[in-house]
Parts: structure tokens; sequence; C-alpha cells
């Protein structure tokens, strides 16, 4: 079924996503707030300084003006950054009607409020039905029809089997899932790991370091996420550790590259330009840190990321503050409320 489908944020993520949309035979507005951007797209049919060469399907409508955009849509998708998504939903929020169902796919917290982007939405929309989407996925390969999977999570199984129906295709499966908290958690969450992962790349070490960054980086997700209430299976599927696998290992995630440069000598600022786009796992790394603390969790990983990034701790002490932690054990984290007479 042919579906009106509005996309806020022309990064190369929603970009990828009108795409993917509109390749299925939705009519997509994409809307973005550069006006430079928009008439260089009007133009040429291409994000240029995102997804250069791949070009924009016909049934794709671009805008610049956000009431248009969102008008006469039966779902607003936001891939704005996570900072961004209360002010944009201000923009428009006037003209919003409360059965149009409200799509997240930034993977970031906001700032201040420590709130899951679920959050924000419910206090600025609380009369809409909301789902978030997340899962291992880069914008360069979805753009380009490259087999890619995703998860679909909402408090109503109906609206996320209704957001499943509009996004499966041949190329892109999406499965469900109730756990709203544990699948927003797991998309911001690990991109505090794929920075670590980006220093240990840019400090030279190797594969034996990355995948113990990541194996004890999921256990802290977990472990917060358990605390904030999410279903600890979350985080062993595809928002958790498959997320966490394609953004630590890929010169494709902005936060492993941006890590990199850390780790090669860059001042934080220094590495956020290099990269020419927004870093999420930056400000979420101070949310995580800020969350650790509200909910008395243990993350020493986070803690060393969140002082090289706001205190210029030293990349190399931060290694050996985590290999020289008091001596423990692992069983007990892998099983869940399992004791065992060892």
């Amino acid at each position: 079924m042919k579906h009106n489908i509005c996309v806020l944020g022309a990064g190369s993520w929603g970009t990828a996503l009108a795409i993917s949309l509109s390749k299925k035979g939705h009519d997509v507005n994409l809307w973005m707030r550069n006006k430079e951007q928009f008439e260089q797209m009007q133009k040429t049919r291409e994000n240029i300084k995102y997804l250069s060469g791949v070009l924009l399907p016909e049934n794709i409508h671009l805008f610049s003006d956000i009431h248009e955009a969102v008008k006469d849509t039966q779902v607003i998708l936001l891939t704005v950054s996570s900072q961004a998504v209360r002010k944009v939903i201000g923009q428009c929020k006037e003209i919003i009607s409360s059965d149009q169902i409200i799509v997240n796919a930034a993977k970031g917290l906001e700032n201040n409020t420590l709130l899951r982007i679920s959050q924000v939405v419910e206090q600025e929309l609380p009369k809409n039905s909301f789902a978030v989407l997340s899962g291992p996925s880069h914008a360069e390969e979805v753009c380009r029809d490259m087999p890619t999977t995703l998860v679909v999570a909402s408090k109503s199984k109906k609206v996320a089997e209704y957001i499943q129906d509009i996004f499966i295709s041949p190329k892109l499966r999406i499965y469900t899932n109730p756990d709203v908290v544990g699948v927003e958690l797991g998309g911001a969450l690990k991109n505090v790991i794929a920075l670590g992962a980006g220093v240990s790349d840019g400090l030279g070490f190797g594969d034996n370091a990355k995948a113990a960054l990541m194996t004890r980086g999921i256990t802290e997700i977990a472990r917060l996420g358990s605390a904030m209430g999410a279903d600890m299976s979350t985080f062993a599927g595809l928002t958790g550790i498959g997320d966490l696998i394609v953004t630590c290992t890929s010169m494709h995630s902005r936060n492993r590259r941006c890590g990199i440069k850390i780790g090669e000598g860059k001042k934080l600022e220094e590495a956020i330009e290099s990269i020419g786009m927004v870093v999420e796992g930056v400000v979420t790394t101070k949310v995580a840190y800020e969350l650790s603390k509200k909910y008395n969790i243990d993350m020493p990983i986070t803690s060393e990321i969140y002082n090289i990034l706001y205190h210029n701790h030293n990349v190399k002490e931060a290694v050996v503050n985590l290999m020289m932690r008091s001596r423990t054990h692992e069983i007990e984290e892998v099983v869940a409320n399992e004791k065992f007479n060892w």
C-alpha cells in the first residue's frame, strides 16, 4: 500500500531512508533546513555532500518549508540529530495531527535532560503514536540497496507492525520489538563504545583490544539499560551487539573515525571538524556518564572516554586505567540471575 511519508532531515541517513521508501512506491517529502542544500538538491537531484553519486527517485519531493513537508502525510520520520529533535518538532507541532505516527531514526540522547528521544517526543506530542527505528545500518549501503536489517520498536504492536510493513523490502528486512527503552539505548550508547574503538585504532592497537572493548562495552550498555527498565535480551540482538559491531568496525562510522583522530593525537574539536558531520557519540558520552552516576552503575569504559573527551585525559593513561582495574570475574554478568558455587 502506498503511503505519504515526511522525512525531517536530509543528512545521509534521512536521504538513504527516503530513497529506500520511495523505491517501494511511497511518496516521500524530504525536508532540510539548509536553503543552499535545498537549491543544490533541487538542481542535481543528488545529495552531493552526504551521498554523492546516488540519484533521488522522482517520488521524493524536496522541501525547505517544514509546514508544507509535514502536511497531509501519515508518518513523520525524524532523522535530524538527537539534539535538534525538540527544536524541529517545535517548528511544526501546531500543524501535526494526532493521527500522524512519529518515527525516530536518530541514535542519541538529549543533553541536559538525559531523556531518550521517545520521552522528548512524548513531551512535545503526547497524543501521537511513536516508534523508534534502529539497527546496524550505514546510509552509504542502504541507499545502494545492500541488504540491511533494522528493528522497529513501539509500545503498540499495531504501530510497530504498521511501520514494519511500510519499510520492509527485499533489501531492507524489518523486525519488531516491544522494548522501546532497550532499542533506544542500544542505538545511542553503541556510539560511545565506537568512539573508544576508534581511539584504540588510532593508537595502533589490534583486534584483541577491539574485541575486548566491544564485549565489555555491551556489558556496560546492558548494565545501564537494565537499570533503566530495558529487557536484557534486546542487547543481544540487532540494536545491541549488531549495531555495536557495525559501528565499531566500519570506516563508514563517523564515531569510529572521530575516535581514530583522537587516538592519533587530535583535539576533540579538530577531530569533529575533520568528520564534517554530527558525531552523536560525543554528546551521548556525556549523557551516558551522567546517567551512570544517576543510576549508580559502574561503566569504566564510558567513564574513561568521558574523561578523554571532556577533561582532556591522556588516551594511553586511560588504557592503563582500564587494564589495571581491580581484579574481577566475568560469568556473573554473562548469565543474569545465576549464582555459582565457585
